[in-house]
């Protein structure tokens, strides 16, 4: 089963699973993995998702009993991928981790999905269990947008995070310009003219992001391919990306799973694609809750630590617990 919102839409949605025809698919962050939930989307009515019984109770058991990194573990490793980031002069470098939670006897998965869609209706919302994996979600950058009949395309750059409150440093303002160039350099090859916004803040919940948009128009046929070329971006993964995703290998203590790969979910008029972050994988005996920053030659191991933290909270906060 899936229920997902879509941006800026109150609209609980589900897929009939009565054709072959995928309607949402979750696709992992190294492509070895997807997920599809097929048949046509269809809109559920609260009354009657309010009596689905969904709880922790339904899930599987944390079988591979993965350990957290202590805050020591991440720091030190994150002093090792400085050391590479001023070694090779890399604008930037995305390193992540998850934070384990143990200490309850059960989730009210419904519940928690309600919260989250109250608490960040800007984002992309999901709940899903395939029997097999169960992930929840819930983020609001967008890695296409294609519209079926004008062939319009949009996408966005977002990095930088920091509370709400605090003003932009310069480490923040110089993580975002390179994964700008980087978006809008791929553009280039799927069209002549290309339309980008000033770079402006993104609210989601309590922290905020640095954001621009693109927008232009490309050739249906080559979506895929200009979505493989964006994934992963600098966001997610650093620039330059092989280099990147080898370090990223090496130096994260735990696989990524679906965690910074990207969710494609096809409507009758467009064909969306979101990346799939401040996102949590479900068990029925844990909760493992990923999050990841954009590291630089500036970043502060600390303050790092911090942040990860600060991003946790979107899924930790919402989580009705017994």
């Amino acid at each position: 089963m899936i229920y997902f919102k879509l941006p800026f839409n109150e609209r609980l949605l589900s897929a009939d699973e009565k054709n072959t025809k995928n309607a949402v698919s979750f696709f992992s962050y190294d492509g070895s993995d997807q997920i599809s939930f097929n048949g046509d989307i269809f809109e559920v009515n609260p009354a009657e998702f309010d009596n689905i019984s969904i709880t922790s109770e339904t899930l599987n058991s944390n079988t591979a009993k993965y350990s957290a990194e202590t805050k020591e573990e991440y720091c030190n490793t994150l002093e090792q991928v400085i050391a590479v980031i001023k070694e090779n002069n890399l604008p930037k470098l995305v390193y992540s981790r998850r934070k384990i939670v143990t200490d309850f006897n059960t989730i009210n998965y419904k519940e928690s999905f309600k919260n989250l869609c109250v608490s960040y209706p800007n984002a992309f919302r999901y709940l899903f269990n395939d029997g097999k994996n169960a992930w929840m979600g819930a983020f609001s950058e967008v890695l296409g947008k294609f519209n079926k009949t004008t062939h319009e395309f949009e996408t966005m750059a977002l990095a930088g995070t920091l509370p709400v409150s605090e003003e932009w440093s310069e480490k923040e303002i110089e993580e975002q310009k390179p994964v700008s160039t980087y978006i809008r350099d791929i553009l280039k090859n799927y069209s002549g003219r290309i339309e980008q916004s000033e770079t402006y803040d993104h609210i989601s919940g309590n922290i905020k992001h640095l954001r621009t948009d693109f927008k232009t128009t490309i050739q249906p046929e080559d979506l895929d391919r200009i979505i493989q070329d964006l994934h992963p971006t600098p966001a997610v993964c650093g620039i330059p990306k092989d280099f990147c995703n080898e370090n990223i290998r090496h130096y994260e203590k735990f696989p990524r799973e679906f965690y910074a790969g990207y969710i494609k979910v096809e409507t009758g008029e467009s064909i969306l694609y979101f990346v799939n972050l401040r996102c949590a994988r479900l068990y029925k005996d844990a909760v493992h809750v990923f999050v990841g920053g954009g590291i630089t030659a500036q970043s502060n191991p600390d303050k790092e630590w911090r942040e990860t933290e600060l991003k946790s909270e979107a899924i930790l906060k919402n989580l009705v617990i017994s």
